[in-house]
């Protein structure tokens, strides 16, 4: 932890309004993912610096606070030199804070109202109508407080109040309880920040016996010490004599003309919300992210569910049924065709490369993902996040996990559409099935032919007419030769095209899978990915900002 005692450096105006900036900054990093409980000290500290120095900085606010009994509102009556607050020794006293001010009071009225101190609670002490000199406190607002411990819970409640508001704090104790546990562990031990704003005085020092006083003084510092307190002056003062007033108008002469009590009090809120802060952050960057070995994880598991394995193997099929159907037989392609083409009962696309991804049909009739696969998604993402947050401090994980998993209602559809919307290379058909059709169409024709010519010499036979002579090939006739070579001739190129066919579409297969492996990878990147980096820059951000809003 920090100290945050000062001493006599100087918090300069500009460097605190950076660190102001810093931490809202950071308020803006983490809005949405960082519970806002551990949020409001910061958003207050914040909200409350902003209006403090846009208020009056000519004036310095100390509040006088102590328990019943302590005599702080006569020594607020003897400081001010008239008889302004109430005094009582029996509980509750006033409940509403009072405030004197040195100076003008159209000056500090603001202030005031801020402050929440009603007009009639406010006194004007102005110098130049005094014979005393007071212009060392020009510029002092002094606020007695109601007892810290009354029996109204209201009261308290007023003194934790502006005990966050004040710029320095003047504790009065008195010899009777000054080590009371109350002011000590409620109070005294949680201002150990703001020491170089606390100021604590032994009132009705006259009350011990001149040998006492500097015992009951050792042993109140001994106290102050073990409460953090180290440094802050510890006063004797005594409200009926003007002399036992000295040490303690001589601090608060200094802390008018220093101009610096709301600086350091401020400063001192930035270090506290700083170190509060400080747990949300790590000490390094992360080291890690959503690496590629998750990439590729995710994208695997997203194939799975979005059917990449049967769209792989339909192409793979209709590559074959695409081919067989241009390069076969041409007396039987007609057959082949009431077969139903493998993408198409998918609803995937068919042979126009041109159409446009809006004119593919909104939803294919890929089969659903098993629950197998639904669960290698879930384990994957989870992956993902746990990954990119394995160097990040609480609550970040939590927020990674639900980053990855925010848009995991819409990755259905989305994948659907991707892989609708997925060029599978089946548009355009080769040119060697061009060829092949046509020399099938060939052979085919030349046995047409063959068989219409033996065809017609029957038919002369049948009718008695002179048989023709066909010429021959050897001792064949040519057009046994054409009918004969021309069916041979199509079951020899059939044979010899299909295992070209059977590794072509299996080339066609593994081209369909990287095109939708990089299909569904996009979209693991759109909507888990991007969500996962989104909080890690916003960390990052979160992160450099506190880094300079410590800076002092």
């Amino acid at each position: 932890m920090r100290e945050a005692f000062r001493g006599d450096q100087r918090v300069d105006p500009d460097a605190l309004v950076a660190r102001l900036q810093a931490v809202q900054r950071f308020l803006g990093a983490t809005d949405g993912l960082v519970p806002d409980t551990q949020l409001v000290p910061a958003h207050t500290v914040v909200e409350r610096a902003g209006t403090r120095l846009a208020l009056s900085g000519h004036h310095t606010v100390v509040a006088l606070a102590g328990a019943t009994g302590s005599g702080k509102s006569s020594l607020f009556n003897a400081l001010a030199r008239l008889d302004l607050s109430p005094v009582g020794v029996r509980r509750p006293t006033t409940g509403m804070a009072h405030a004197c001010v040195w100076g003008p009071l159209d000056g500090a009225s603001r202030l005031l109202d801020w402050l929440g101190v009603l007009p009639r609670h406010r006194f004007v002490r102005e110098s130049a109508l005094d014979a005393d000199d007071e212009t060392d406190l020009h510029g002092l607002v002094l606020l007695d407080l109601p007892d810290f411990d009354s029996v109204q819970r209201s009261h308290r409640l007023e003194v934790d109040r502006l005990l966050g508001l004040v710029d320095l704090v003047v504790w009065v104790v008195d010899p009777q309880k000054y080590a009371d546990r109350v002011i000590h562990t409620s109070y005294l031990r949680e201002f150990h920040r703001h020491k170089d704003v606390t100021v604590v005085v032994l009132n009705q020092a006259d009350r011990l016996p001149p040998a006492e006083l500097p015992k009951v003084l050792g042993d109140l510092r001994r106290l102050l010490d073990a409460d953090g307190l180290e440094g802050v002056p510890l006063l004797p003062t005594v409200a009926v004599d003007p002399a036992g007033l000295d040490g303690l108008r001589a601090e608060l002469e200094r802390a008018v003309a220093e101009r610096q009590a709301a600086l350091r009090r401020l400063a001192g809120d930035v270090d506290i919300v700083v170190d509060g802060l400080a747990p949300l952050v790590g000490p390094e960057p992360p080291r890690t992210g959503p690496g590629d070995a998750s990439a590729r994880e995710l994208t695997s598991a997203l194939a799975g569910t979005a059917g990449v394995p049967t769209v792989a193997e339909a192409v793979e099929s209709a590559y074959r049924h695409r081919a067989g159907g241009a390069t076969g037989w041409p007396l039987v392609r007609g057959w082949r065709r009431l077969r139903p083409d493998p993408l198409r009962r998918l609803h995937l696309p068919g042979d126009d490369p041109e159409a446009p991804a809006e004119s593919l049909v909104a939803a294919t009739s890929v089969p659903d993902p098993t629950a197998a696969q639904r669960s290698a998604l879930n384990l994957a993402i989870r992956a993902v996040a746990d990954r990119a947050a394995a160097d990040l401090p609480a609550p970040w994980p939590a927020t990674v996990t639900g980053a990855a998993r925010s848009r995991l209602a819409d990755l259905p559809d989305a994948l659907d559409h991707a892989v609708a919307a997925t060029d599978l290379g089946m548009a355009s058909r080769p040119a060697w099935w061009r060829v092949v059709g046509v020399v099938q169409w060939l052979v085919t024709l030349a046995a047409v032919a063959g068989l219409g010519w033996l065809a017609f010499g029957y038919a002369l036979r049948v009718l008695g007419l002179p048989a023709l002579e066909h010429p021959k090939l050897g001792e064949v006739p040519w057009p046994t030769v054409l009918l004969l070579g021309g069916l041979l001739a199509g079951l020899l190129v059939a044979a010899l095209t299909r295992p070209v066919i059977r590794w072509a579409a299996r080339r066609a297969r593994r081209r369909a899978e990287e095109r939708l492996l990089t299909s569904v990878g996009s979209v693991g990147e759109k909507y888990v990915l991007n969500p996962v980096w989104a909080v890690l820059a916003r960390y990052a951000e979160a992160r450099e900002a506190l880094r300079e809003a410590a800076r002092r």
